[in-house]
């Protein structure tokens, strides 16, 4: 028995809305939004066919047992170039970062799966950058 050319069609276009599904959570679909603090460590412009900002945040150590200072590292992607050149005369600082994770990173969105989209405080000061345009948070 052969397939009509409308069932060929109606297959795949049943393929296509599950591919495109897929592709939408695995690449676009926002995993979770949050905070980090830390010491910006170093803001970076790289890559190959892709430039993108590229980032790290040395979070806040904590004491364990031994006395010992236990520290983590974020690494982050920044996809606004306003925002980037702001993090870059910020080296150093302690800040706290808003980001965006996805399940999977795109070449041209940056190299890892977290993409910071604002800057909540700057050495303990609330910070307005005024790139995000979000004025409920910081008033003018």
């Amino acid at each position: 028995m052969a397939l009509g050319c409308g069932t060929v069609a109606k297959i795949g276009g049943v393929v296509a809305i599950i591919l495109g599904i897929f592709f939408y959570f695995e690449y676009f679909y926002v995993v979770s939004d949050g905070v980090k603090e830390g010491h910006l460590n170093y803001m970076t412009y790289k890559g190959y066919l892709f430039k993108t900002y590229e980032g790290k945040l040395v979070l806040t150590g904590f004491r364990n047992g031994n006395s010992a200072v236990q520290s983590n590292e974020f690494t982050f992607s920044v996809e606004n170039d306003s925002l980037a050149k702001i993090l870059e005369t910020c080296t150093g600082k302690e800040m706290q970062l808003r980001y965006k994770e996805y399940n999977k990173m795109l070449p041209w969105r940056g190299y890892t799966e977290f993409v910071v989209y604002d800057i909540m405080s700057v050495d303990g000061a609330p910070y307005n950058n005024n790139v995000t345009n979000d004025t409920k948070r910081f008033p003018q």
